[in-house]
C-alpha cells in the first residue's frame, strides 16, 4: 500500500472481492458464494464482518441471502447496474461488449442534452469549475488518477449546472463510468485519441451559451471514447 493510501474497511475490501467475482462471471447467477464461516477463515476476520459486506452487496442487488440454502448470486436484471461501485468492478475484468455499449448509449442519450441546458443555465462558477478541471486534465493527463478527477469534476459539473435535482442524481453513476471507460481505455500500450481538443470545444460552447454546439460537442466527444473502447475490447 502506497505511504498516505487508507486502506479500505475489511468489510469494504470482501464486498469489492466478491462483487468482482460476481459480475465478471467466476460467481454466475444463481450459483451459492461461500459461506460465511468460510470467507471468515479464509480471510482472517470475524463472521459479522463478512455479513457486512454481504449485505452491501445484497444492497447492490447481487445476492440474496436464504436460511438453509445461503447466499446465492441474484440474476443480473436484478443488479444495480448503475451503482458506482458496480461500475468499478465491471472494469476490473474485461466487460462485455453489451455492457459497455449500453453504457455508452445511456450516456448518449443523458449527456447532449445535459449540455445544452448546461450551456443555458449554469453560473459563472460553474464555468470557473469546467475551466479548473480541464487545466487538471491537461497538467495531469487523463492517464493518471489526477487527471482522471479532474475528468470526472468536468462532467459532473455540466449535469450540475442543469439545475436539474435528478440529473444531478446520476453524477455518481456518469462520473464512474466517465472514470471507469478511461481508465479501461489507457491499459493498452495503444494511446486512446486525444480528447482534449473535443473537451475544450464542449466548453467554450457552454462559455458562450451555444446550446446547440454543446449537444454536438458532447455527441463527438461519447462517439470517439466509445469507438475507442470497443477498439480495445476487440484487441
Amino acid at each position: 500500500m502506497a505511504k498516505g493510501e487508507r486502506r479500505e474497511p475489511s468489510h469494504t475490501l470482501i464486498a469489492r472481492d466478491l462483487g468482482i467475482a460476481i459480475v465478471t462471471g467466476q460467481h454466475p447467477p444463481g450459483s451459492v458464494i461461500p459461506g460465511e464461516l468460510d470467507i471468515a477463515a479464509a480471510r482472517g476476520v470475524s463472521r459479522s464482518v463478512v455479513r457486512e459486506g454481504l449485505r452491501m452487496l445484497s444492497a447492490k442487488g447481487l445476492v440474496e441471502s436464504r436460511p438453509k440454502s445461503g447466499t446465492r448470486v441474484r440474476e443480473r436484471a436484478q443488479w444495480n447496474l448503475l451503482d458506482p461501485d458496480l461500475l468499478a468492478w465491471m472494469f476490473e475484468g474485461e466487460p462485455p461488449a453489451t455492457f459497455v455499449r449500453s453504457l455508452f448509449q445511456l450516456r448518449m442519450i443523458v449527456e447532449p442534452a445535459a449540455a445544452e441546458m448546461a450551456a443555458l443555465l449554469r453560473t459563472d462558477d460553474q464555468l470557473a469549475r469546467m475551466d479548473a478541471a480541464l487545466a487538471g486534465m491537461v497538467l495531469h493527463g487523463l492517464d493518471t488518477p489526477e487527471g482522471q478527477a479532474a475528468d470526472q469534476a468536468f462532467h459532473n459539473t455540466i449535469l450540475e449546472a442543469t439545475d436539474n435535482e435528478l440529473l444531478v442524481s446520476l453524477s455518481g453513476s456518469i462520473g464512474a463510468a466517465v472514470r471507469w471507460t478511461t481508465i479501461f481505455k489507457f491499459r493498452d500500450r495503444r494511446r486512446p485519441r486525444d480528447s482534449m481538443p473535443q473537451h475544450r470545444r464542449l466548453y467554450d460552447a457552454i462559455a458562450s451559451r451555444d446550446a446547440p454546439t454543446a449537444r454536438d460537442a458532447t455527441i463527438v466527444l461519447l462517439q470517439q471514447a466509445h469507438e475507442d473502447t470497443q477498439r480495445l475490447l476487440q484487441g
